[in-house]
């Protein structure tokens, strides 16, 4: 990398290494260092009146006190913090002192990684600590570390910006408290949920992602093109059809938890790839799946928060059993006083201008309905509620109510005023659901970009016959999201959808030479913040002249300056 690239601390840092290997030790070891203990455990388990326990520790140096021949640093390992003592002649009991004159105070910086060999004790201040016997160097830190200070309780220097932080999770992580706590408790859930769904005795699985048919759910896909078969593919928006095809071949329940992608929007709430949990048992129906659902959520609360209830946006949510069964029209009819039992495409739509909606002529009557809920409702059920009874027109993989007209078998579960389930008794007359894609096809011919697809394989495989089966798919992210009480899906992502970084836009070499310019030079006069010609462009000759000089100096590049009169002579020919 050119140094001109690197900050002063990089640079400094780097000839620390350098300085390290001079010395003869190496700052990316290859050797194993093996520990027996974690800084939690440690605290712990210390008790005062046994033998001083002997321990090896590695991790990173978060802050440190250097105090003439001793010192107190602490080091982060991956359960926590803990503080180590270290004075100059225990870890370095001969006549040499380097490792703690040099290479501690001078070499290591905050960030690296060190091993410790000692003993536990307590300090005069209370505070159980290692007493350091030995220090290995482990790993340098190039870039230095956003260290968060606190003083009384208040942190100084966080590393808050959003973009920054989940652009950077890695730094994320090991600064700023709590963040590695989320994504442990979001490893809870799916622990919890396969547990819960092996002990049933369903069977976790695999199908594929990429897919020749984007099918299972109403949403725009993401496309790409496989080069040996010459065909388009899509990255799946649904795990259902393939697990069905499973229920077809034998199998009494399936679940995959896996990434799908929709190529959507991306706000609080969306991401366009995210986790789901998507499960198929035979010989079920929706009411089984309501119940089965409440004791999965119960027990997944319990195994996070040690209870029942979630904070979240400031609101308690209780996942104790059971919850609110609510059908949609009856929930549209509640919040906006409109019944849509028995109402035609062209009733409702009168019903979304009564209402003062944005429509268009390519929504057909299940997609005006999802719109009036979605506007009107789904934002106002915050505890557990199910949305049950959706119309035919919205469910094209649903079986039809056994008692209501029009109407199917399904449920939504709304939490916190956004879906968090989507289940149904699943359609399994292979002629009905022909007709249900056929149906679909006629939307996506009006223009329904999220329309679905008729897959033909999957109605050969139902012709085959499938039995009674209820499925449903869970959404992990927003299910953390819940349990951790957090308000953006960024959150409980790793590494969350980003923009692409911003680039600083810079002139190519060859327009800075044709203004007699050496090549040598022209990083330099970038690094001074000249990056185009244009930013020159009236700049005072002198001030030029002195910057990159001084840079020159700086960084020990040893080229031979330009006079006052060669800058004059840039600038000039700019102007021309």
């Amino acid at each position: 990398m050119n140094v001109l690239e690197l900050s002063e601390q990089e640079i400094i840092r780097r000839n620390s290494m350098n300085e390290l290997r001079a010395m003869g030790i190496e700052p990316y070891p290859a050797a194993e260092y093996v520990t027996n203990a974690f800084s939690t455990d440690i605290k712990a388990e210390f008790n005062d009146d046994a033998e001083p326990r002997q321990v090896s520790v590695a991790g990173r140096i978060m802050t440190r006190r250097v105090m003439g021949k001793a010192s107190f640093i602490e080091l982060q390992d991956s359960k926590g913090r803990i503080q180590v003592y270290i004075t100059r002649d225990d870890i370095c009991p001969g006549e040499d002192k380097e490792l703690y004159n040099t290479v501690f105070k001078r070499l290591l910086d905050l960030g690296d990684f060190i091993g410790i060999e000692g003993f536990v004790f307590r300090t005069q201040m209370g505070e159980i600590s290692i007493h350091a016997k030995k220090l290995t160097v482990l790993a340098k830190s190039i870039k230095p570390l956003p260290i968060v200070k606190y003083k009384d309780g208040v942190a100084y220097d966080s590393f808050e910006d959003p973009e920054l932080r989940y652009r950077q999770r890695y730094v994320d992580l090991i600064v700023n408290d709590g963040v590695k706590e989320t994504f442990l408790k979001r490893a809870t859930v799916i622990k919890t949920m396969r547990a819960v769904l092996d002990e049933a005795g369903y069977t976790e699985v695999e199908t594929p992602i990429l897919q020749s048919i984007a099918g299972g759910a109403s949403a725009r896909p993401f496309i790409t093109h496989h080069n040996s078969l010459n065909i388009d593919l899509y990255l799946r928006i649904a795990t259902e059809l393939y697990l069905k095809r499973l229920i077809v071949g034998g199998f009494e329940g399936v679940y995959e938890i896996g990434k799908n992608f929709r190529n959507e929007g991306m706000d609080k709430n969306h991401n366009p790839e995210f986790t789901c949990m998507e499960l198929y048992v035979q010989y079920k129906d929706y009411n089984w799946m309501m119940s089965f659902t409440e004791k999965l959520l119960e027990r997944i609360c319990i195994a996070v928060n040690g209870c029942t209830e979630t904070t979240i946006d400031g609101k308690t949510i209780s996942f104790k059993a059971p919850y609110r069964r609510l059908p949609i029209l009856d929930a549209i009819k509640e919040k906006t006083g409109y019944d849509l039992n028995g109402k035609s495409e062209d009733e409702i739509r009168q019903v979304c201008q009564a209402l003062n909606m944005e429509i268009d002529d390519t929504m057909g009557k299940g997609k005006l309905i999802d719109e009036i809920f979605g506007e009107f409702c789904e934002g106002t059920f915050i505890q557990p509620t199910f949305i049950t009874d959706y119309p035919v027109e919205m469910s094209p993989l649903t079986k039809m109510h056994r008692e209501k007209a029009g109407l199917t078998e399904r449920f939504e579960l709304m939490v916190n005023g956004k879906e968090l389930a989507n289940a149904y008794s699943e359609l399994n007359d292979p002629i009905d659901q022909e007709e249900r894609f056929k149906d679909q096809l006629r939307l996506s011919e009006k223009g329904d970009d999220e329309a679905m697809f008729i897959d033909q394989d999957f109605l050969r495989a139902l012709q085959f016959g499938m039995p009674p089966t209820s499925g449903i798919g869970i959404g992990i992210d927003r299910l953390t999201m819940l349990m951790t009480g957090k308000s953006y899906i960024q959150e409980v992502l790793f590494f969350p959808q980003m923009r692409p970084e911003k680039v600083i836009a810079k002139d190519a070499p060859a327009k800075y030479m044709e203004l007699g310019i050496a090549e040598d030079w022209v990083p330099v006069i970038q690094k001074a913040g000249y990056n185009t010609i244009e930013d020159m462009q009236g700049v005072n000759p002198q001030k030029l002249h002195q910057d990159i000089c001084g840079i020159n100096k700086k960084y020990k590049l040893e080229l031979t300056n330009p006079s006052v009169n060669d800058v004059e002579g840039w600038i000039e020919k700019i102007k021309n």
